[in-house]
């Protein structure tokens, strides 16, 4: 009973800590490092029969080369209506339309920018270390708490030392996704 107890908080907080790296990741993928990266739309939402939809779901999205997005709508009468979304957008880039196909030119970024954008990304992971150590600590104190409902201490030490073995874990994952994104923002 007292140990099922103990994995319950254990699974809980390796949760907390799963969905923490999961949203960097996915933080990290919407951060334009100079190369094509259909994630950079995921936010633009265009006017589809009178409804607001993912730009996703009237078009196909490719990337032909390194600097280049292609959007090619399903109907030809939305390029307008997508053009219009991807310029109110925060993308941040000016479509090219030639009648049929929607191009984005990547621009290559500065060095300055880069910089910016690596800081930006080590915020990102700051934010969620935090996170991955809330849960740490929220978990020691439900095993804390335990033994003040008959829990004998050696069970909870164990415990406290099982839920900062996963913490280690997934702090170490988190930089490793810091990393990585850093090199590729930092390519040229």
């Amino acid at each position: 009973m007292i140990d099922e107890k103990v994995k319950s908080i254990i699974k809980s907080a390796e949760e907390d800590m799963q969905l923490s790296v999961e949203f960097l990741g996915e933080t990290l993928a919407h951060i334009r490092a100079g190369k094509a990266n259909i994630k950079i739309l995921d936010g633009v939402r265009v006017n589809s029969y009178g409804s607001m939809v993912p730009l996703s779901n009237v078009a196909t999205i490719t990337t032909p080369d390194a600097r280049t997005i292609a959007i090619q709508p399903w109907d030809k009468k939305t390029i307008a209506v997508i053009e219009k979304a991807i310029l109110c957008s925060d993308v941040g880039i000016t479509p090219q339309n030639n009648g049929e196909i929607i191009r984005l030119a990547i621009p290559p970024l500065t060095e300055e920018r880069r910089k910016q954008l690596v800081k930006q990304a080590k915020n990102e992971a700051e934010e969620v270390k935090v996170s991955v150590r809330n849960a740490r600590r929220e978990a020691i104190e439900k095993l804390k708490k335990e033994i003040k409902n008959g829990m004998p201490e050696d069970i909870e030490k164990d415990g406290e030392a099982e839920i900062q073995k996963i913490h280690d874990k997934f702090i170490k994952k988190l930089d490793e996704l810091l990393v990585a994104k850093e090199k590729e923002i930092m390519t040229v």
